[in-house]
C-alpha cells in the first residue's frame, strides 16, 4: 500500500500529472480537436503557474496556519519529536548516508528548541527506501553537529501516520503524553491530526516556514524552485483530503 500511495501522487501530482494530462490532451486532438488543444493548454498554463513564486508561495502558505511555539508552550511539553523529512543518500563529501536538506532543517530546529528548554528529544523516521534508517542519520546529526541528545529513535517507519503510531508507543511506555512536534510548517496540518489520533497532547512547533524574496524580480520569475513548492503543498492537500476521507 504505501509504495502504491507513492506511485498514485506521481502520477497525479504535478509536474507528471499535468504532462500527462497534456499528453492525453494531443492524443484527443486526432478526434476532437477543439477539446483536445482546450485541454493541453489547461494542461500547459497550469504548469506555467504552479511555477510562479507567488502561486507556490500562496499554496504553502494556505497549509502554514500554525505560529512558532512560545516559551510558554514549550514548557508545558515532556518531550520533543522530530519527523524526519528524507536522506541524503551516500553523500560522497561525508562517505554514507546522512540527512537531506528538509531533515536537516528540521533537527536544527529541535536542537534549538532542546537548548532552551532541556526536553528530551524523540528522532523518528525509518527507511522506506533503502540506506540507513533516517532516525539514525538524524540522532547523528543533531548530537554531532548540533551537540544535542536524543533520548529516543524511532527507525521503524515509511510515512507520517507509521510515524505517529510507532512513536507514539515509545513515548506512552516512557510516561510522557504531551509533546511538541517539530517539522515543516506545511507538513504539520496534517502529522498534528495523526499524532493527537494516538491520544497525545500535542503543540505545533512548526519550522521552515515559505518566506518570498526581497526582490520583486525574484518573486516573480518563474523557477523549477516554485513549482518543487507547489507540487508539495498540493501533495499535502491530498494528504489531508484522504486521511479525511479515511477516518
Amino acid at each position: 500500500m504505501f509504495y502504491l500511495k507513492k506511485l498514485l501522487s506521481a502520477l497525479v501530482l504535478p509536474p507528471f500529472g499535468l504532462v500527462l494530462f497534456a499528453l492525453f490532451g494531443v492524443w484527443l486532438t486526432r478526434r476532437h480537436p477543439r477539446l483536445g488543444r482546450s485541454l493541453t493548454a489547461i494542461a500547459l498554463l497550469a504548469l506555467a503557474a504552479l511555477s510562479l513564486p507567488p502561486v507556490a508561495d500562496a499554496l504553502m502558505q494556505s497549509l502554514e496556519s500554525r505560529p512558532p511555539i512560545s516559551a510558554q508552550d514549550l514548557a508545558r511539553t515532556q518531550a520533543i519529536v522530530i519527523l524526519g523529512g528524507g536522506n541524503y543518500f551516500t553523500a560522497p563529501e561525508y562517505g554514507e548516508d546522512t540527512v537531506s536538506r528538509w531533515t536537516l532543517e528540521r533537527v536544527r530546529y529541535g536542537a534549538q528548541m532542546q537548548k532552551r528548554s532541556g526536553l528530551p528529544i524523540l528522532v523518528s523516521g525509518g527507511a522506506p527506501f533503502g540506506g540507513r534508517p533516517e532516525g539514525e542519520t538524524m540522532k547523528e546529526a543533531i548530537e554531532r553537529d548540533f551537540h544535542g541528545r536524543v533520548q529516543w529513535v524511532e527507525a521503524a517507519s515509511r510515512d507520517t501516520a507509521e510515524n505517529a503510531a510507532y512513536s507514539a508507543a515509545m513515548l506512552k511506555a516512557a510516561g510522557v503524553k504531551r509533546i511538541a512536534l517539530v517539522s515543516h510548517a506545511w507538513h504539520l496540518p496534517r502529522a498534528l491530526e495523526l499524532y493527537e489520533r494516538q491520544g497525545l497532547e500535542v503543540l505545533a512547533a512548526p519550522t521552515a516556514y515559505s518566506t518570498a524574496a526581497p526582490s520583486l524580480f525574484a518573486r516573480a520569475l518563474p523557477s523549477a524552485f516554485a513549482l518543487n513548492q507547489s507540487s508539495m503543498a498540493l501533495h499535502e492537500w491530498l494528504g489531508i483530503l484522504v486521511q479525511h476521507v479515511m477516518k
